[in-house]
């Protein structure tokens, strides 16, 4: 069974993602850190505006090496989003995503292409999202509590900035799948959202019989 949950940044999915994979005994992958950590290593060798390099990143990133609690800042993310517009990454990344999905049992995958690109067959697909000011409040809660100076405006600012990134880009742009579920979160605390998407989950299986 693959479940792929697609949808903008801090909506909720990379939480959803992780939870639904525990309660379903299945693996995880935050796509979104793989953007990441492409992006952290060409910062740190300052070529984050060389395409070339930032697809042989993508080419010689490995899955077991990811650390979260590292990859997860606001330089990070806007970096992220800005590798993750180069075709030549997207590129790179498409097999190993599909080569993670593919191992026995199945897995849950989150990210922004999930349904559309990298498995488009998924048994059950979901877009999750919130409004931008619910998700920028979701951020700045995230950041504030590593940084006193993150500023509610600049999460906000840079939300509706890699949301237009996101969906603008030429390859493989943030869409919903013409036959994703919908999950608004911008109401639901974190158990309401999991119970949702579990519902989602749940009715989709029994029509697949």
């Amino acid at each position: 069974m693959i479940i792929a949950i697609d949808g903008p940044a801090a909506s909720g999915k990379g939480t959803l993602g992780k939870r639904i994979a525990g309660h379903l005994g299945l693996a995880h992958l935050d796509t979104g850190l793989l953007y990441r950590a492409v992006a952290a290593q060409c910062l740190a060798r300052g070529v984050l505006d060389d395409v070339a390099a930032s697809a042989e990143a993508a080419r010689s990133l490995d899955v077991g090496t990811l650390d979260p609690a590292h990859l997860r800042t606001g330089a990070l993310g806007e970096a992220a989003s800005v590798v993750a517009a180069r075709r030549e990454v997207r590129a790179a990344l498409v097999d190993l995503q599909r080569r993670f999905a593919a191992r026995p049992g199945g897995a849950v995958l989150d990210g922004r292409d999930i349904g559309t690109v990298i498995c488009p067959d998924a048994t059950v697909k979901l877009f999750v999202t919130a409004s931008p000011e619910v998700r920028a409040e979701r951020r700045f809660k995230e950041l504030a509590a590593r940084d006193p100076l993150a500023s509610y405006e600049a999460v906000l600012a840079d939300i509706h900035k890699r949301d237009a990134r996101d969906s603008g880009r030429a390859t493989a742009p943030l869409a919903r799948a013409d036959d994703a579920i919908l999950l608004d979160t911008s109401g639901l605390g974190i158990e309401e959202a999991f119970q949702a998407a579990l519902d989602i989950i749940e009715a989709a299986r029994t029509r697949r019989g």
